[in-house]
């Protein structure tokens, strides 16, 4: 009789354990895994189908992020948060990011700016660069812009590229004359020799609404391009007559 009540008080201690274990343990865990459910997906979804599919599963949406694109429907889900078959609690705000159309965006005429001016106005207004072309312009400065793919005052899409031509200056064995307007004789017969030119004759005429002693006027004009250098006539300002006769002189 003793050995079977100790066999009875042994198997009872046991039921026992395993009862608390089941429990304490085995039973919390049990529900807190009953208490969440798992993400339903809606992206790739129209914003009021998955809006209604999210209210039919107990959660809450919200719109909080938009992406321009023009590979997606307009006001298609196209990413949400907590992600698809994450498990959450029922209640849960779902955060929804949505497609729109994309932004279009004046073109800023680039004719004549640098590279870099080009690229900064581009940039501010959501645009860049796409190709970089070059060409020989005596036109134009060389790095700076002669032609732009589409033109100033076109709309484009945000995020699209420019194609731009930039100058690299006068052709190789030509010769560009310089703007010599308003320099001194001094400054304005240093840029001659720079351009390959000479200074041919000088001559005087009075003038009072310019500086004295600086060019009035040049044989060649400014810009001209030529095939080979020659010498450049050049006309200086003076106050007066014996100003000139001064000049003269020398």
């Amino acid at each position: 009789m003793k050995i079977s009540g100790i066999y009875i008080a042994i198997f009872s201690g046991l039921c026992l354990m395993v009862i608390l274990i089941f429990d304490l343990l085995l039973m919390p865990i049990y529900v807190r895994m009953d208490q969440g459910r798992y993400m339903v997906n809606v992206t790739d979804k129209k914003l009021e189908y998955a809006q209604k599919i999210l209210r039919s599963e107990g959660y809450r949406s919200l719109v909080s992020d938009t992406l321009f694109s023009a590979s997606y429907d307009v006001g298609m889900v196209v990413d949400q948060y907590p992600a698809p078959n994450t498990r959450v609690k029922e209640g849960r705000t779902v955060r929804l990011k949505i497609a729109q159309a994309e932004k279009m965006v004046s073109i800023p005429d680039l004719i004549g700016r640098s590279l870099r001016s080009a690229e900064l106005a581009l940039n501010q207004i959501g645009l860049e660069i796409d190709t970089v072309y070059e060409e020989y312009n005596s036109d134009v400065p060389s790095g700076n812009v002669t032609w732009q793919y589409p033109k100033g005052g076109d709309m484009l899409n945000k995020g699209m590229g420019l194609h731009l031509t930039i100058s690299l200056g006068v052709p190789p064995n030509f010769f560009q004359v310089p703007n010599l307007f308003g320099l001194s004789k001094k400054k304005a017969v240093a840029d001659l020799e720079r351009a390959g030119f000479k200074l041919g004759k000088t001559f005087y005429r009075q003038n009072e609404d310019l500086i004295p002693y600086t060019v009035l006027d040049q044989s060649i004009p400014a810009e001209t391009v030529l095939e080979k250098p020659t010498n450049i006539d050049l006309t200086i300002s003076v106050l007066d007559m014996q100003d000139i006769f001064n000049q003269m002189i020398k």
